[in-house]
């Protein structure tokens, strides 16, 4: 009765356990860029959740709309010059920039903000500690390039995103605004599909946004 292997056995089961492992390897190797997305996408949605739980109407104030919920991205030096986003509300004053009592807490960690880093108004850089590195998608998944494109195209510094109370989706600098929904006498509120690019070492990611309604979804 034999009760060993012979050499060309075991030869034969390296030989399978490496073509597995081929297979299954990548199973669990991480996807950065879709990790990035799938990140981005939701915080899209948390963005418009609060801006239709919080309206920012203010009767004293005629220019109220401009404090709307908004995510901006930006590659600042807060943000170490990576690519990095700020979920806020431009309150007194309606700078256009992030204060640090106008960020969005985190709802993971409430002693964190929804920002991965800003300079400018005090606000926390990216290795501060109230900072939420994860938005700070350059460094955290190596995002080399974010543009906005379809019915949101913007220049790189003018990257945002805002809701109204219905959450419909409005884009470009509120600050810049002369009404509710318009700068120089146009509308901003999205009539076609906004699709926002990640892009990491020549490879790209598209997360659109549907007028109206402000559904979110990833373009594969």
């Amino acid at each position: 009765m034999r009760i060993a292997f012979t050499m060309l056995e075991l030869v034969i089961v390296v030989v399978l356990i490496g073509i597995l492992s081929v297979g299954v390897v990548p199973l669990f190797q991480r996807d950065m860029l879709a990790e990035a997305a799938h990140q981005v996408a939701s915080h899209l949605r948390y963005t418009q959740h609060l801006a239709m739980v919080d309206n920012k109407f203010n009767p004293d104030d005629a220019q109220w709309y401009k404090a709307r919920w908004q995510i901006f991205f930006t590659k600042a030096k807060g943000a170490d010059h990576h690519w990095a986003y700020t979920i806020f509300s431009d309150g007194a004053g309606h700078t256009g920039n992030p204060d640090l009592s106008e960020v969005a807490i985190n709802p993971l960690d409430s002693s964190k903000l929804l920002t991965g880093g800003y300079s400018g108004n005090h606000i926390t850089q990216y290795d501060g500690d109230r900072s939420s590195n994860e938005l700070n998608i350059g460094h955290e998944y190596g995002i080399d390039n974010v543009t906005f494109s379809g019915g949101c195209q913007l220049p790189a510094s003018r990257l945002r995103l805002a809701f109204d109370y219905y959450g419909r989706p409005i884009y470009d600098n509120q600050k810049l605004f002369d009404g509710m929904y318009t700068k120089k006498g146009k509308s901003m509120l999205l009539k076609k599909q906004c699709r926002i690019l990640l892009s990491k070492n020549n490879t790209t990611i598209s997360i659109a946004i549907e007028p109206e309604t402000g559904f979110v979804h990833i373009l594969y």
